[in-house]
């Protein structure tokens, strides 16, 4: 099946311009907002009964590959907890899949790569991706856009210096050895991996946003490993990269990492419109070191959702006390939604942040 087949993403003018218009796609141009918009990492999946229904007995990354299935995972969280922003269900090596490399998402483990990549040889192994490598998202993100109305749909991707980790590993790593040692050891194949990383990520997104995205997030999971000296020589150019890829098509682009406090600054300077912060540091404190120009997303700490509703709301409300004097704020987890999170608890963190920031 070939995504010129397929549809196409494009809504009809008064649907766009009211996407357009939205809380979380405003709060992404630092504009006045209506009340601070909320969406959830992680919103659609592991913590939704109604996920694991549908999902049971698919591998995960077959799952990426069925756009009705997609469709639905993606839709459940809008349904349930009223979020300002879908995000589309996939998986951050569902592109390295596309072009042929040998990887499996284990349950309990992560993405598993068969023959990790070490060598300058290894690198004939990352071709471009082409639209019709990932056929399956462009047909996704048609039926979304059909559903969603005018709720903005977020199209993401892994950015260079987490898929390289993960190439380069194996696997999920707690040290990140082999990655570092290729790093500081070849800084020149280092640099060429993660351009070509840069080059299938662009490739990704740019999909993505002509199929109908309106922002995109590139998460760089595992780069808070890393000193900001070793982020500036060692992975920005190729974040930088991806930014400018995309740069033309006008959607706002967030950049998130987990344990990123000393990056911050650094990774809105690579190209971000929006920095994502963790809950290692209060948005205020990450407002100034990101600097002004940028709207910042977060930040609240996942596991608080596991305490009882007042301690929860005290804590959203640190939140958005700290971010009351940003130029632009979505909220969101400092990292993803915990697999056994009650949903109902994200449901009425969404109605508290809504309610308490109408405007």
């Amino acid at each position: 099946m070939s995504a010129n087949t397929e549809a196409t993403g494009q809504q009809p003018s008064a649907t766009h311009d009211a996407v357009k218009d939205s809380a979380f796609l405003r709060a992404c141009r630092r504009e006045p907002v209506p009340h601070t918009p909320v969406w959830f990492m992680r919103q659609a999946g592991r913590s939704l009964p109604e996920y694991l229904k549908v999902r049971e007995g698919i591998p995960m990354l077959e799952s990426c590959m069925r756009p009705e299935l997609v469709a639905e995972i993606t839709m459940q969280p809008v349904r349930r907890h009223k979020v300002d922003a879908a995000i589309y269900f996939s998986d951050i090596v569902v592109p390295l899949k596309a072009i042929g490399i040998d990887l499996d998402i284990k349950p309990g483990v992560g993405p598993v790569v068969a023959n990790p990549i070490r060598d300058r040889a290894d690198l004939a192994r990352l071709r471009d991706l082409t639209p019709d490598d990932v056929w399956y998202v462009t047909e996704a993100m048609g039926l979304l856009t059909a559903e969603l109305g005018a709720t903005p749909l977020i199209g993401f991707a892994g950015a260079p210096f987490t898929l390289a980790s993960y190439l380069v590993e194996g696997g999920p790593s707690r040290n990140h050895e082999h990655t570092k040692a290729l790093m500081y050891g070849d800084p020149q194949l280092w640099a060429d991996l993660l351009d070509r990383l840069a080059d299938i990520t662009a490739a990704f997104l740019k999909v993505q946003i002509e199929a109908g995205a309106s922002a995109v997030q590139l998460f760089d999971s595992w780069v808070g490993a890393l000193s900001p000296a070793d982020y500036r020589r060692s992975v920005m150019p190729a974040s930088r990269k991806v930014f400018r890829a995309v740069e033309a098509y006008g959607v706002p682009r967030i950049h998130f990492g987990v344990g990123t406090g000393e990056l911050l600054g650094l990774m809105g300077e690579a190209g971000a419109d929006v920095v994502g912060v963790d809950w290692r540091v209060p948005l205020d404190e990450a407002a100034r070191r990101v600097g002004p120009g940028k709207a910042l997303q977060g930040n609240i700490d996942p596991a608080v959702l596991f305490s009882t509703p007042e301690a929860i709301e005290t804590k959203a409300r640190e939140v958005l006390d700290a971010a009351s004097a940003l130029e632009g704020h979505v909220f969101n987890l400092g990292h993803g939604v915990l697999p056994t999170t009650d949903p109902d608890t994200l449901t009425r963190l969404v109605d508290y942040v809504h309610t308490r920031t109408a405007r």
